[in-house]
């Protein structure tokens, strides 16, 4: 199989899973979303262990210890993360998934605005284009909600600045998970163990089943982190992007035909905005990305071919 096609199934698989998660977290009620994120985050350190174990790639710690500034970055980055899981899980099962999807859909503007305000980049008039767009998707849903999609701006913000702290770190995705876990599992521990003595700890007290998929926790956030790494290396940041709209669309199905959320004529037409700003956004990419791959090509010789001799005494023809 080429990497091409790989990348492709990598890329898929990873989305899928995201965009189904709302109807494995609905699974894990009458657990609380606090106790539901203890255990994602003290499962995930475990599972990635063994994997690194498997792996023999352990070193990079001895190696991570000797980068302080790393290490705080990745604290924040852990912090960023726990927000966004956070707010995931209780959007879920408060009955807002519709508003998760939306988070998750305007999370590409997100991170332009943040390359403009943190990076100091300098946009093109389509990305300017789409975030006017976005802007007016936001305050037509304000309207139709009666306040602020605050859930939406969380999970796009906190999602957004973990990319952005990721980027500049630069670690794998296996290793930056189980630290960011790591950082975090002492206070995953210590509220699971306050809520064991206070009587109100689901796991364990509700069925075998439900047990196992408070365990499991672990393994369902890992393997499309890792699905999306393996997608990442062998697909361009087009592609990349083009297929991230498939897990918030999921999700957007989920919270509406399965768990029958409501979609007013006012919250379509916000969706609406957004989608269109995501298209222009993608149509920009897209042109930009072609743009640029026309100037290496006039620029490399390489890529031009020079006529091949003619035979003596015979005619070229054009094709």
């Amino acid at each position: 199989m080429s990497p091409l096609r790989l990348g492709y199934l990598y890329g898929i698989g990873a989305y899928l899973l995201w965009g189904f998660f709302p109807l494995y977290l609905r699974a894990l009620k009458p657990a609380g979303p606090l106790e539901i994120l203890a255990h994602r985050i003290v499962w995930s350190v475990l599972f990635v262990a063994l994997l690194l174990a498997a792996l023999r790639n352990v070193g990079f710690l001895r190696r991570l210890a000797r980068r302080p500034r790393a290490l705080a970055g990745i604290a924040v980055a852990a912090a960023l993360i726990a927000v966004n899981w956070g707010t995931y899980i209780y959007g879920v099962n408060s009955a807002r998934v519709v508003e998760t999807a939306l988070g998750y859909f305007i999370t590409p503007l997100v991170s332009v605005l943040l390359g403009v305000t943190v990076l100091r980049e300098r946009l093109r008039p389509g990305q300017w284009l789409a975030l006017g767009i976005g802007t007016a998707a936001v305050a037509v849903l304000t309207v139709d909600y009666g306040h602020l999609p605050w859930l939406a701006l969380v999970l796009a913000v906190s999602f957004a600045a973990y990319g952005l702290v990721k980027k500049r770190l630069g670690l794998p995705a296996a290793e930056g998970l189980f630290v960011e876990s790591a950082v975090l599992a002492l206070p995953a521990l210590g509220y699971l163990g306050w809520l064991a003595a206070a009587g109100g700890l689901a796991f364990g007290h509700v069925s075998a089943g439900h047990t196992a998929l408070l365990v499991l926790a672990g393994a369902a956030t890992a393997t499309p982190l890792l699905l999306f790494a393996g997608a990442a290396n062998r697909l361009s940041l087009t592609a990349l992007g083009m297929l991230q709209y498939l897990a918030p669309i999921l999700q957007l199905g989920c919270g509406v035909l399965i768990f029958h959320e409501p979609m007013p004529p006012a919250r379509l037409a916000g969706f609406a905005l957004v989608w269109l700003a995501l298209l222009t956004f993608t149509a920009d990419a897209v042109r930009n990305a072609r743009n640029a791959r026309n100037a290496r090509r006039s620029r490399d010789p390489a890529t031009t071919r020079p006529l091949a001799p003619t035979p003596a005494g015979q005619r070229t023809t054009e094709a």
